[in-house]
């Protein structure tokens, strides 16, 4: 029976060291060699010859046992680097830091032969509690990884060195873990429009930004918000830009910047920040609407720039990149894309909100909750705009009521699923616009 929960557990080697308490060890490693040598014959059927790189705990007992299972199929399985395929269980969940200069050249050979590799649990180099990787690490065609996905799996860099994940059942029984995986089930915990709902109950959305040439991103957001099924949106800009809003957004009330603090009334969730501009003024007003306003609110793009923690007791989600994430935190964006989980749970700290990463995995935290892991969706996702649109969803979900951590993660799912239903290549931001309501059926 498909599962339809909306979050799947992500284990830490905590987590696994506990879900395996209390059953046989040797039992255990027969199911998940088993498992590894039957996925290897499924996806490389062709294959005669079959090498492993195993290490000297339980993870390369896995590996040998996979070798004798493909020996009785009748193929030439032996430890080493030559084969058709090679099985990469040189280090389990345990493993952390920086390879041994020995182990990191098996690494590199592994990488260098040419041959699909399909990894163990995951691949050796990677952390499985965080995804990072301090020094060598194998690029595997598939992943073959034991009773559940791990945190390092999902979380890049380690996610980019992955290949396909497949979930062995080696007999263990699901547990709760901290850091959940998002499904798209998580659609389903956004309410519907009732048939007692007006235009201001099923959530209203005032949107400040849109300064002069860059109006397109208070429009995106905008638009964004009323295809996540939002009844009302404000669009507060600077006066000048108005008549291209007016132009743009059919649907909304525009409404000078000056009267954003005004129009603050009647709505139910405000989206800060997408073509706001940087100005110490634009800082301040961002500031004024976090501290004297009680709605729940999403920080995007220019309210980020210098933000500082701010006195704040309404839902409040930021939504940075590396880069924006980088600032916040007074580090460089390459620190933050090798430490992207460390870099969350930082902002999440500082500023006592929701904090979500965007990338190819989007991380969401939340003060004395776990993490919760979201695809990022397809590459197509990595063009302009497309930050201001998951913006107006966050913030239309936010005004629907919907939980701060689930409301940016729900409206991440429904990005990402708009943008696979359009092209694969020359995707625009008002095209996942436009495709957000099917997303949402």
């Amino acid at each position: 029976m498909q599962d339809l929960t909306p979050f799947e557990p992500l284990y830490t080697a905590e987590e696994m060291k506990a879900a395996e308490a209390g059953h046989e060890v040797s039992e255990l490693m027969q199911r998940a060699g088993r498992a590894v040598a039957e996925e290897a014959l499924r996806r490389f059927p062709e294959a005669r010859t079959f090498g492993a790189v195993c290490g000297g705990g339980a993870n390369g007992g896995d590996g040998r046992i996979a070798l004798e299972v493909l020996r009785a199929a009748g193929r030439t399985a032996e430890e080493g680097l030559e084969g058709d395929v090679l099985i990469d269980a040189l280090f389990g969940t345990g493993f952390h830091g920086e390879p041994r200069p020995d182990a990191a050249e098996l690494i590199e050979r592994m990488n260098a032969s040419g041959a699909p590799v399909v990894a163990v649990d995951l691949p050796s180099g990677v952390n499985a509690d965080t995804g990072e990787i301090a020094g060598a690490a194998v690029r595997a065609d598939v992943t073959v990884t034991m009773h559940g996905r791990k945190v390092g799996l999902e979380v890049a860099p380690g996610r980019f060195h992955v290949g396909e994940v497949v979930v062995a059942d080696i007999g263990l029984e699901p547990r709760v873990t901290k850091a959940r995986l998002v499904t798209r089930e998580i659609l389903g915990l956004v309410p519907r429009k009732r048939p007692q709902d007006t235009k201001y109950t099923s959530g209203a959305v005032l949107v400040v930004g849109g300064a002069p040439g860059m109006t397109g991103a208070a429009c995106l957001a905008a638009t964004a918000a009323f295809r996540a099924d939002a009844g009302y949106v404000t669009v507060c800009a600077p006066r000048e830009s108005l008549p291209v809003i007016e132009s743009r957004v059919l649907e909304a009330v525009k409404r000078p910047l000056e009267e954003a603090v005004e129009a603050v009334p009647r709505h139910s969730a405000l989206a800060l920040g997408p073509g706001l501009g940087r100005s110490e003024e634009r800082q301040a007003l961002v500031r004024r609407l976090l501290e004297t306003t009680d709605l729940p609110a999403v920080v995007d793009a220019d309210a980020l720039f210098q933000l500082q923690p701010f006195e704040r007791s309404a839902p409040t989600v930021l939504t940075p990149h590396e880069g924006e994430l980088g600032r916040l935190l007074g580090r460089e964006s390459s620190w933050v894309a090798a430490h992207r989980l460390q870099a969350v749970q930082e902002a999440t700290e500082r500023f006592g909100c929701v904090c979500l990463l965007k990338g190819a995995d989007v991380l969401v935290t939340a003060p004395g909750s776990g993490l919760l892991v979201a695809d990022g969706g397809p590459p197509s996702l990595a063009t302009a705009g497309t930050g201001d649109v998951l913006t107006g969803v966050t913030a239309a979900f936010l005004a629907k009521g919907v939980e701060a951590q689930v409301a940016a993660a729900a409206a991440s799912v429904a990005c990402d699923v708009a943008a696979r239903r359009g092209p694969a290549r020359g995707l625009v931001a008002s095209d996942v616009v436009a495709l957000l309501p099917a997303a949402l059926e």
